[in-house]
């Protein structure tokens, strides 16, 4: 039966897709609905409808999931900030463990028990240390909208607070909405800086500080079982009495203000960030400074550029490469420098599951790396995004590691 714009139906949701909408069917026709569960029986008009797949808003939930909950913010459904309020959080992260696994199976072509369960948020409201709200005139109500853009439309929707922002946060929306920009089409970036680190304005930093020790401790726990770590996975423990330091290096690529690398600086005998923002570099340096990070150095150059010669420097045995580009994941350059250089590890951190199985499945290609773990942390509660970490070896090093492993065991 063909679907025309308008048409109602009910709907069986068997499915989430990642980025948050469910899948229902109409003769095998694929549906894509917000908002709702699987196994809910909804009632949806069809907005819009392609060649292959329709979608629908919600109008009426015939048979609602037992996961359902109340929405905490009014403004959930219009705004297109968070996708899944309507979810209990326990059911929240067994679904994006699903959904990052699916991924993975379907564009990375790696087993789906790679993928580890989700790392919950001990904050999932109030947690978001950043937001950008918008300014747009309402021409039919005369007046000045400031809040986000909505999910189904390029139109402002009008907020007064956010729920998963941190509380200072709703206090400086309500001193943008007393003191509203001059006109509409301006952004308004609202901030809470980290406690002890420099960041410029513009410049990256982590939007949630209640899961970010986790994450950094990720990071270490995969790398003090990388190239320089003991065979046992053990800190070897010498007669002073002080752990020593696993012999290997760090190249920290797309560093920002240096977080990562200064973080682990304990955990290597050198490291050096690379970032092609020259004000995040700076700070980094002053950062690095603050926290008697010495043992480092920070490069302001594209990665592509300075990629090259960092991998020559380094013996690749005793490198660990990390990375955590942008959301549209590493250039094509970038993943033929590594397959050609090697480093015995590579930690991919990424907010972007897709684009991240995209570079894994090209950096393991021909067996040249291995992925053995991808950890999800759950950054952003209530929206459809998930922070993950990946671990990958060089096959030869993973193949040592392996027979190291099976003689201590026998």
């Amino acid at each position: 039966m063909p679907l025309n714009v308008g048409d109602k139906l009910l709907l069986t949701i068997a499915d989430i897709a990642f980025g948050g909408e469910g899948v229902g069917r109409m003769d095998d026709f694929v549906v894509f609905v917000p908002f709702v569960l699987v196994g809910e029986v909804v009632e949806v008009e069809i907005t819009e409808v392609k060649k292959n797949f329709a979608r629908a808003k919600l109008l009426r939930i015939e048979k609602p999931s037992p996961e359902r909950v109340e929405p905490a913010c009014r403004y959930f459904g219009r705004c297109g900030g968070c996708q899944y309020q309507h979810i209990e959080y326990a059911a929240q992260l067994r679904l994006k463990q699903k959904q990052i696994a699916d991924l993975f199976e379907r564009i990375g072509k790696f087993p789906s028990d790679l993928v580890g369960t989700v790392t919950p948020c001990p904050q999932p409201y109030g947690y978001r240390n950043r937001i950008m709200i918008r300014s747009q005139w309402n021409k039919p109500e005369q007046k000045l909208n400031i809040g986000f853009v909505r999910w189904d439309c390029g139109l402002v929707e009008d907020i007064e607070e956010c729920k998963i922002a941190e509380p200072v946060l709703n206090g400086q929306i309500t001193h943008v909405r007393a003191h509203p920009p001059p006109r509409g089409g301006l952004k308004v970036v609202l901030r809470v800086p980290p406690e002890d680190w420099d960041v410029p304005p513009d410049s990256f930093f982590q939007s949630n500080f209640f899961l970010l020790p986790r994450l950094v401790e990720t990071v270490r726990e995969f790398l003090r079982s990388g190239p320089g770590a003991p065979a046992s996975r053990r800190p070897v423990e010498p007669a002073g009495g002080t752990p020593a330091l696993p012999a290997q290096h760090l190249v920290d690529l797309y560093c920002g203000v240096g977080f990562f690398g200064i973080q682990l600086a304990d955990a290597v005998e050198s490291f050096v960030g690379v970032e092609y923002d020259r004000r995040a570099v700076e700070s980094a340096r002053r950062n690095a400074l603050a926290r008697k990070a010495n043992n480092g150095e920070f490069i302001a150059k594209a990665v592509e550029e300075v990629l090259p010669e960092l991998l020559k420097k380094f013996s690749a045995e005793k490198t660990t490469v990390l990375l955590d580009p942008p959301r549209k994941g590493c250039l094509p350059q970038t993943l033929k420098l590594l397959r050609e250089a090697r480093p015995a590890q590579v930690i991919y951190v990424s907010c972007h599951p897709a684009t991240m199985a995209r570079d894994l499945n090209i950096l393991c290609g021909d067996g040249v790396f291995n992925l053995t773990h991808v950890q999800p942390l759950d950054m952003f509660p209530q929206t459809q995004h998930v922070e993950c970490v990946a671990d990958l070896r060089a096959a030869e090093n993973l193949a040592n590691l392996r027979n190291v492993d099976s003689t201590e065991q026998t």
